[in-house]
């Protein structure tokens, strides 16, 4: 059975439904269980755990893989690449979370909307904020990272906007020869293009990756791309 959106969306819904109607979490949850045709909130959560898209894309994910994941504004494509680290961290794996966009609050908050406690994998995950990201900055970082580590870039758009960078497709190059070499997987947030128009294709695809400067987008191994509740997952080349 195929939810009617990503389980964390649905406990927003129990959120506000409890204050809405003043009663238990747990029995708005269940009430919200029921809608989606469980008989409880238990039996949902047990089913979904079982079919998350996250949990679906990494198992296809091999050491050196450059893996995109787009999507328009407020559709999930951060907290997928979350749900992808979280993947890498219950297997055992270290995960890191780049980010141009957010500050470490932010990507741990967005860590427990997924309802994944963060100091359950202090060990294993780290979040660097810092204004000097760049290819050359990740590499730097993760030297010493082990085979297998799952590396998050937030977002691909960002990484040149520093003009003493190199050009964007310089430093994805970098990266992609880097994973290879020590065995990483490395997620790029990216940007959709407003062009996209979501009646015309439910998901959007590498032709509406928003590309302020030239990429050749056959770099990535791997494409993954959200609308609403549509998940798409693909070779990019």
């Amino acid at each position: 059975m195929r939810l009617s959106a990503p389980i964390y969306h649905l406990k927003r819904r129990a959120k506000r439904l409890s204050r809405e109607a003043r009663i238990p979490l747990h029995d708005a949850l269940d009430r919200i269980a029921t809608t989606e045709g469980f008989s409880a909130w238990s039996m949902l959560a047990a089913k979904a755990a079982a079919l998350t898209p996250a949990s679906r894309l990494f198992l296809q994910f091999r050491p050196g893989d450059l893996v995109l994941v787009g999507a328009r504004p407020g559709q999930g494509k951060t907290l997928m690449s979350l749900e992808l680290a979280l993947e890498a961290m219950r297997a055992g794996r270290r995960a890191a979370f780049f980010s141009l966009e957010y500050t470490e609050t932010d990507v741990l908050r967005r860590l427990r909307v997924i309802d994944a406690d963060p100091a359950l994998y202090d060990e294993l995950f780290e979040v660097d904020c810092s204004d000097a990201i760049s290819a050359d900055y990740v590499v730097k970082q993760m030297a010493t990272a082990p085979r297998g580590t799952l590396v998050v870039i937030d977002y691909l758009q960002l990484l040149d906007q520093r003009r003493e960078n190199p050009d964007l497709s310089v430093q994805v190059r970098a990266l992609r020869s880097f994973a290879r070499d020590n065995g990483l997987i490395v997620v790029f947030i990216s940007q959709i293009d407003r062009s996209y128009d979501a009646s015309v294709k439910p998901c959007p695809d590498l032709s509406d990756v928003r590309l302020p400067n030239p990429l050749d987008l056959k770099l990535f191994d791997k494409a993954c791309f959200l609308n609403k509740t549509e998940v798409q997952f693909s070779a990019a080349s």
